[in-house]
């Protein structure tokens, strides 16, 4: 044990099953530290307090990593499905029942609202119980052969072992969404959490212990990307890699993935339109916007980045969304207000500089646009209006609690700016015309649409993107895709 597993960190205080707070790597079933000590401090950005520090792993003991994921993978692909769904769904019984430890450790690191949290422990436990299920469903799909006295069949296999690199804004849903498609189709998985969040990761890696999922088959690898997914791309053996995050580093990942011919699964960048026809239920269009624009402390990529209201509604749209703005309370994560810290300095200046920009290029400010007093990673909640189409904040993933609002006069004028954009992962759509909601619904080149609501998520739909903001889909049956191998068998009975 080192000197950092032997540390009383503030942060166990809060817990009440003290075992979830975990500062080392999870290897081949083994807790492991980083070579000759090296670890990575974690604060809490509501306060800057240290958290804790967790192990920093380097390239080699990542590759080692990769190795045990290998050596698991036989046993754990031969198991029967039904085997698979059952650990799976311990799993998720146990995350279940640590619901309010986990929630703590959650906002404690990522500094989210806790009702959020809790929030996003019931959803990250949903794809353990949706894949649990799943895991028992892929078949053998019979051809009718045009070949004489042949007969022909088509297989699903398990890939091999899959790279799972997760974000800090969903520091645990991320890691079930992705790692219960890949367990379910039979492989074998590696997580790389974010160096801001790595402790929910830890804590789902010691309930997956006691869920029983043999050694090898879950491992977290911490520390800087850098040095552990690095090697990965090399990695032969690691046959899937899937991302959340930037489409900066998506692009990244996606060259480097290229000499070993990986399968991807990316969740990139959004920058999502939110489009008021002037038909739409305002009071609800206003409610709908807020929890677009505001849930995660606005740190999401599903985040309202651009709304668009038509003309006859815009100023009293404006209006009653910046008063709904105005009201937002604004604090530490444990006190579970409506909006948390951001995540570094960085996300912080991106804020004051898309205020700055929007302002110079002549839009007004309704309400916020300053940091806030709670401390150096708040800023208030912010509402720009007439914001000209050259501003940064119509060009950019602004992840924070700032909204630009615009008027447009007509549907195709709007749909085109809507899709004015590289980024194609959600839309947002208010209008009672059911005529419109078609042609809008075909026009926007975006991978989800959601029609007079916000919420549209959970583990039973395929999440995803078009154009720059991904490849491939998470969640359902389309999730366990690009895990599985297809094989055709031709068998010869003449």
């Amino acid at each position: 044990m080192s000197a950092v597993e032997k540390i009383e960190f503030p942060v166990l205080k809060h817990l009440t099953d003290k075992k979830l707070f975990r500062t080392f790597a999870y290897v081949d079933g083994t807790w492991v530290g980083g070579a000759d000590g090296r670890s990575v401090p974690v604060t809490d950005p509501a306060s800057g307090a240290l958290l804790g520090e967790v192990a920093a792993l380097t390239g080699a003991q990542s590759l080692e990593a990769v190795a045990a994921a290998e050596r698991a993978f036989p046993a754990w692909s031969a198991r029967l499905p039904q085997e698979r769904a059952a650990a799976l769904r311990r799993w998720c019984d146990s995350m279940r029942g640590a619901k309010e430890d986990l929630a703590l450790l959650m906002t404690l690191e990522q500094g989210k609202p806790l009702s959020e949290a809790r929030g996003e422990i019931d959803y990250a436990a949903s794809f353990l119980e949706f894949y649990a299920e799943e895991a028992k469903r892929p078949n053998i799909e019979s051809v009718t052969s045009h070949l004489p006295g042949a007969e022909m069949e088509v297989w699903r296999e398990p890939a091999g072992v899959a790279g799972l690199v997760t974000p800090w804004n969903f520091p645990s849903a991320m890691i079930t969404r992705k790692a219960g498609a890949a367990l379910a189709a039979g492989c074998t998985v590696l997580v790389h959490p974010s160096k801001e969040t790595p402790f929910s990761a830890l804590a789902l890696a010691e309930l997956a212990e006691r869920a029983g999922l043999p050694k090898g088959v879950f491992n977290v690898v911490t520390g800087r990307a850098s040095e552990t997914v690095a090697p990965w791309q090399e990695a032969a053996a690691l046959r899937v890699l899937s991302f959340t995050g930037s489409t900066e580093v998506g692009r990244l990942l996606y060259g480097q993935s290229a000499p070993t011919l990986k399968r991807l699964v990316m969740e990139l960048g959004g920058h999502a339109p939110f489009i008021a026809f002037a038909d739409c239920e305002l009071e609800r269009a206003l409610d709908e916007a807020m929890a677009a624009k505001f849930a995660t402390s606005g740190q999401d990529c599903l985040a309202a980045n651009r709304i668009f209201v038509e003309r006859p509604i815009y100023e009293a749209f404006c209006r009653g969304f910046a008063k709904r703005t105005a009201a937002l309370s604004v604090g530490p994560g444990l006190d579970d207000p409506d909006i948390g810290p951001l995540a570094n300095r960085a996300a912080l200046e991106k804020q004051v500089a898309h205020v700055r920009d929007a302002l110079d290029k002549g839009a007004r400010l309704l309400t916020g646009g300053e940091r806030h007093a709670a401390g150096p990673l708040f800023f208030q909640p912010t509402v720009l209006c007439d914001v000209a189409p050259d501003a940064l904040i119509m060009r950019e993933e602004t992840f924070g609690p700032v909204a630009a609002i615009v008027p447009f006069d007509d549907e195709a004028e709007v749909l085109e700016r809507a899709n004015d954009t590289e980024y194609g992962l959600v839309a947002y759509l208010h209008t009672r015309d059911p005529k419109r909601i078609y042609r809008a619904s075909r026009a926007l080149q975006y991978g989800m649409v959601a029609v007079n609501r916000t919420k549209v998520t959970g583990a039973p739909i395929p999440f995803g993107g078009m154009k720059q903001s991904g490849l491939g889909r998470e969640g359902a049956r389309l999730g366990m895709e690009a895990f599985m191998e297809v094989k055709y068998v031709c068998r010869d009975w003449s």
